[in-house]
C-alpha cells in the first residue's frame, strides 16, 4: 500500500484490501474496491466500503468508470482518508486515482499519473486509460 496524497489517498492491491486491520490502523475511513476478479471484503459497519468492479482493459461501462472516478473525487474533496485498490495495485487503482486527482486539481490525466509515478510503480492498461481519457473529452 502506498500513500499518494499524504494522510488522504492510498493505492493498494487485493492483499492490502484484505488486511482490514492494517487499513483501519492507518486511519483510512473509506475503501474503493475496483477488483472485479476478487471477492468482496467484509469491513466493519463504521467503515465506508464501495465496490465498483472494473476490468483491467477496455470493456468497462462508462457509467462504472464515471462512478469510480466521481466516488474517489468526492472522497478527496471531502478530505476522507481513502484506499483505492485493485487486484495488483498497478493499473486500475492508479488510473482511477489519477483521474480523480486530475478532476479535483484541474490538471491533465498525464500530470496526475506523473504524480502517482513519483511515489511508486504503476502500469495502467492502455485501453483503460483510453476509456478514461474519453470521459474527459
Amino acid at each position: 500500500m502506498r500513500e499518494v496524497v499524504p494522510n488522504l489517498v492510498w493505492i493498494g492491491n487485493a492483499g492490502d484490501l484484505r488486511d482490514v486491520k492494517s487499513v483501519l490502523a492507518r486511519g483510512i475511513e473509506a475503501v474503493v474496491d475496483l477488483a472485479a476478479e476478487e471477492p468482496a471484503v467484509q469491513y466493519p459497519r463504521d467503515a465506508v466500503y464501495c465496490r465498483i468492479p472494473l476490468v483491467d482493459s477496455t470493456g468497462n461501462a462508462p457509467s462504472m468508470l464515471r462512478l469510480a472516478i466521481e466516488t474517489t473525487s468526492r472522497l478527496i474533496q471531502s478530505r476522507v482518508p481513502a484506499l483505492v485498490a485493485c487486484g495488483g495495485g498497478m493499473s486500475r487503482s492508479p488510473a482511477i486515482v489519477a483521474a480523480a486527482l486530475a478532476r479535483v486539481e484541474g490538471v491533465t490525466l498525464e500530470e496526475a499519473l506523473g504524480r502517482i509515478a513519483a511515489v511508486g510503480p504503476h502500469d495502467p492498461s492502455p485501453g483503460l486509460l483510453a476509456d478514461i481519457q474519453g470521459l474527459f473529452s
